[in-house]
């Protein structure tokens, strides 16, 4: 049975609909909550790894989250060591940051909702990504950005104005800016805790009348993720 150790950085980013499927396409997982006091683990402790979202930013918000270097420092640990990685949404950005790359806000502004996965040429054939095919779409709720990716990066997904959704940087780390792990509640937890945004309303009843598809999509990525992890790399 593999392994999976899991960075969460606040209550509202949990793993979501993620812990469901990964644990029954037969993954164990240990939840590492650094916020609470917890301490990180190794890079070498689990047969993956997981990085989730948080509101803080990934490269300026080390003074009020002291864990997050720490954190970066895992990342790049885990790819020099090839550990199957899947860092999600600020996960993403730290992993960006961790090997050598810049974050910052969207200059276009924030990203809301559903959106299309603009697969780019990349992805066909990729391991994780072999089964998300054309049109599929995700939910996306951020205001940070990859502003310039380490050298060597493989751009999985892109906007159409060029913003990596996804990334794999060395042999097995995938960044992903979308959330695969949640539900129109989980958002709607999110909003309420920000400003208010023309559009957030409309954007989270999409994602509860898409939540057939969304789980189509994302539970056979998860499921692919534990495979490879079981596979070692």
């Amino acid at each position: 049975m593999t392994t999976i150790a899991v960075i969460q950085h606040e209550d509202g980013c949990p793993l979501g609909l993620l812990d469901a499927w990964l644990t029954g396409a037969g993954a164990t997982l240990r939840v590492h909550r650094p916020y609470a006091g917890e301490p990180l683990p190794d890079a070498g402790d689990a047969d993956g790894l997981i990085v989730l979202g948080g509101s803080m930013g990934a490269m300026g918000d080390d003074e009020r989250h002291p864990w997050l270097p720490a954190t970066r420092d895992l990342l790049a640990a885990a790819v020099d060591r090839s550990v199957p990685t899947l860092a999600v949404c600020l996960g993403h950005q730290l992993l960006v940051a961790a090997c050598g790359g810049q974050v910052g806000r969207n200059p276009a502004g924030k990203q809301m909702g559903l959106l299309p996965v603009g697969l780019t040429s990349e992805s066909v054939g990729e391991r994780l990504f072999a089964n998300v095919t054309e049109g599929s779409r995700a939910v996306q709720w951020n205001n940070d950005i990859a502003l310039e990716l380490p050298e060597g990066t493989a751009i999985l997904a892109e906007t159409p104005d060029g913003v990596p959704q996804a990334i794999r940087i060395g042999e097995a780390a995938w960044g992903i800016q979308f959330h695969p792990e949640v539900d129109a509640d989980m958002v709607a937890a999110w909003a309420a805790d920000e400003r208010p945004r023309p559009g957030a309303s409309e954007a989270i009843e999409a994602i509860r009348a898409a939540a057939g598809e969304l789980e189509a999509t994302w539970r056979r990525f998860a499921e692919r993720y534990v495979n490879l992890t079981e596979r070692g790399l």
